[in-house]
């Protein structure tokens, strides 16, 4: 006579479907990001060709990996906005940016957003040849 075992069904437990929803909830907080996106408006100039319209005044700005110069002048970021104000151009001169190949994204938009401090101040941002 064989013998029978009874087995007893057991319980599903959902604690480590917690302990994943858990950790899926950490990992998708801590690799999200809340900063704050901004926009600004660009127009191009091509390095080989002269600008659609003509300017009286433009005035050219070089970002360089480690330095900014103004038409020529090695400056620092701190005194870009007052020598640009001191500079006065008016209302239709342009202010030509240009970028290097080493310039990383981050600084020319942190450039980018500072001269976007100066009211009435147009910009174009020079294509790399």
């Amino acid at each position: 006579m064989a013998l029978r075992r009874v087995r007893r069904r057991r319980q599903a437990s959902i604690t480590s479907l917690i302990d994943v929803i858990f950790l899926l909830l950490l990992f998708f907080m801590l690799a999200s990001s809340f900063s704050k996106y901004s926009e600004i408006e660009l127009s191009a100039v091509a390095a080989s060709g002269a600008a659609s319209e003509p300017h009286p005044e433009i005035a050219v700005l070089h970002i360089d990996a480690a330095k900014l110069t103004l038409d020529g002048e090695a400056l620092t970021e701190a005194e870009m906005i007052p020598r640009l104000r001191a500079r006065d151009l008016p209302s239709d001169g342009v202010l030509v940016v240009s970028v290097t190949d080493e310039v990383t994204t981050q600084r020319m938009i942190d450039v980018l957003m500072e001269l976007n401090t100066i009211s009435g101040l147009r910009f174009r941002l020079l294509e790399p040849a």
